[in-house]
């Protein structure tokens, strides 16, 4: 289960449960839409993977007790700023190949 975690880790802008603007990838590390866009180039500072839109788990129990009452969201915050230019190395290297063939 995700464990959407509540802030991006370069800027640490909170990103609650239900944020539009909080972006993953397969590791599930956490950052926020305006990061992804503008600073990292889609690529995963921590893996060198690509980000999707993080889904919102839902507020109420709609079916079979989901929701996030029952699981609630991380509450341990991990801020770690990205070196800027050593990730601008690491994009250099494969910000071009699309994440699905990273």
């Amino acid at each position: 289960m995700l464990e959407l975690r509540p802030n991006c880790e370069h800027c640490n802008v909170p990103l609650p449960p239900a944020s539009v603007d909080a972006r993953i990838c397969s590791y599930e590390c956490t950052f926020c839409a305006a990061c992804v866009d503008t600073l990292l180039g889609n690529v995963c500072p921590n893996c060198g993977g690509g980000f999707a839109p993080r889904p919102v788990r839902p507020a109420r129990d709609w079916k079979g007790g989901n929701s996030i009452v029952a699981d609630p969201a991380s509450t341990a915050v991990k801020h770690r700023p990205v070196d800027l230019a050593s990730h601008a190395a690491l994009v250099a290297r494969v910000g071009d190949v699309p994440p699905e063939r990273r």
